[in-house]
């Protein structure tokens, strides 16, 4: 794995002006071929199609379960959003190539959008706050744009924005394709606008959101996770799971006692460390 020095504090910053990071060689080439096998067993128990959007994917294989408490993410994120937080979703996107954009009922394609709830998350003076972030694991080779790579407009996290268009196969002013290679991870929070670029290449994009709130929303993926998931999981990765008390109260004013992430961050000293 290669490791690129950069501070916790710089990418907060960066992150939050421009309102996504690009983190290159977070996952080594081994990693990431075993997580694509373990999709292609996933995509084996489901019916064909060109595009696939699978949920609650850390209960479908233990290498994407094991993506919960990555060592190279998590420390950012709970800068990022404090260590009372929690695994809000885990979305496993496939779209084939798709170059006549046939539309298909899991979405081969997504129009512009940020992420939330139906209404929407309340604004405050017509800017969205940020409520959870995503991080998107690339699986395949995205280093050129149209292989159904994310769409995104810098900065429209932190002003009124509407896209002149929803079509996304039209290219609106400001907007950016996100290029990557296997193992780089890309991190964005909710209310950033986003689209799902076509898939007008040979090659099937595989990306993998794990995405992560404030442990007292409700996460999209369980209303309490499997037993499966919690017998092999560290007090860390329970917290991650959203179980660290029998008293709701506890979810908005925890005891350090219930989020062990908080010790494990402070025992490492990882808010002074470098990371991927």
């Amino acid at each position: 794995m290669a490791f690129i020095k950069s501070s916790i504090q710089g990418l907060s910053k960066q992150f939050n002006e421009e309102g996504y990071l690009l983190l290159k060689d977070v996952l080594s080439a081994d990693k990431v071929a075993r997580l694509n096998a373990g999709i292609d067993e996933i995509l084996a128990e489901e019916s064909e199609s060109l595009s696939y959007n699978i949920y609650n994917s850390v209960e479908r294989h233990e290498e994407i379960a094991s993506l919960i408490d990555h060592p190279s993410v998590l420390p950012l994120i709970a800068q990022l959003l404090g260590y009372n937080i929690q695994l809000h979703i885990s979305h496993l996107t496939v779209r084939k190539p798709n170059p006549d954009n046939v539309r298909t009922a899991t979405n081969s394609f997504i129009n512009w959008h940020q992420d939330g709830p139906h209404p929407q998350f309340p604004a405050i003076n017509g800017l969205t706050p940020m409520y959870y972030i995503k991080v998107c694991y690339i699986l395949s080779d995205m280093s050129e744009p149209n292989r159904g790579n994310t769409k995104i407009i810098p900065r429209s996290h932190n002003h009124v924005y509407q896209p002149d268009s929803d079509n996304v196969r039209e290219e609106l002013p400001d907007e950016i394709q996100i290029c990557a290679e296997p193992g780089d991870v890309f991190i964005f929070p909710q209310n950033l606008w986003h689209a799902g670029a076509p898939n007008h290449s040979d090659q099937t994009r595989r990306q993998l959101f794990l995405g992560y709130s404030p442990i007292w929303m409700r996460p999209i993926d369980y209303t309490i996770p499997s037993e499966g998931l919690l017998n092999n999981s560290n007090p860390v990765r329970k917290q991650l799971l959203g179980i660290i008390s029998e008293n709701p109260f506890n979810y908005y004013v925890p005891d350090d006692s219930m989020v062990p992430l908080k010790q494990m961050l402070q025992s490492n000293g990882e808010n002074s460390k470098s990371i991927v």
